[in-house]
């Protein structure tokens, strides 16, 4: 099991300001994309690399450079909210889309799109999600990519409970989990507890 909490001055500052219930839409998403440079760099940190020489004005270099292919995998729709971000780091990435909903009356996620190829997969996927409430979404999300043979799976959220972050860890081991916070609960709902809210609607205000 592969469980990172970012544990970050930084995050802890700006995810404060994400939860406030006053923070409007704007500010929100610049928070999202704050938290996810930080959750990026983090999860990224490890990532096996090959040498590689370039020729600076002055003389050669021996550097490295990232040897995997990655593919981003946002769940939309509040996905979207961190995808930008995650490609000024990874301009060599993929992005694969997956549209889940969540039914509203037994909680469970509904697929509605899905952009995953069945063939050629990537070394890396990196899931952008920004809450992991139950894990029903982002475990539909890691069985299509396991299906599909990729490797090596990370799953990136700003929020998740505690209950979501136990069903993962016990059916999906192999994943690495980096989130910056973990709450303790859910409500009758299944909305995480203190939570933010719906991060899709207070990122795209509908």
């Amino acid at each position: 099991m592969s469980i990172h909490i970012l544990d970050h001055a930084l995050a802890k500052h700006h995810i404060t300001t994400l939860r406030d219930k006053k923070t409007e839409a704007d500010q929100f998403r610049r928070l999202l994309r704050r938290l996810t440079t930080l959750l990026v760099a983090e999860a990224t940190k490890n990532l096996a690399s090959d040498s590689y020489e370039v020729e600076t004005p002055l003389a050669l270099f021996q550097g490295k450079q990232i040897s995997h292919s990655i593919g981003l995998v946002p769940i939309l729709r509040a996905g979207l909210s961190m995808v930008d971000t995650a490609l000024d780091l990874l301009p060599f990435a993929e992005v694969w889309h997956l549209g889940m909903y969540r039914d509203e009356a037994t909680a469970h996620p509904v697929e509605y799109y899905s952009k995953i190829p069945k063939t050629d997969p990537i070394d890396v996927a990196i899931i952008l999600d920004p809450m992991l409430a139950t894990g029903g979404s982002a475990s539909a999300v890691i069985d299509k990519l396991n299906a599909w043979g990729v490797q090596h799976l990370y799953l990136l959220s700003i929020i998740a409970s505690q209950p979501g972050v136990d069903a993962l860890c016990k059916n999906y081991p192999d994943v690495h989990y980096f989130i910056c916070d973990v709450d303790s609960s859910l409500n009758d709902k299944k909305f995480i507890v203190p939570g933010l809210g719906d991060a899709g609607d207070r990122a795209f205000q509908t």
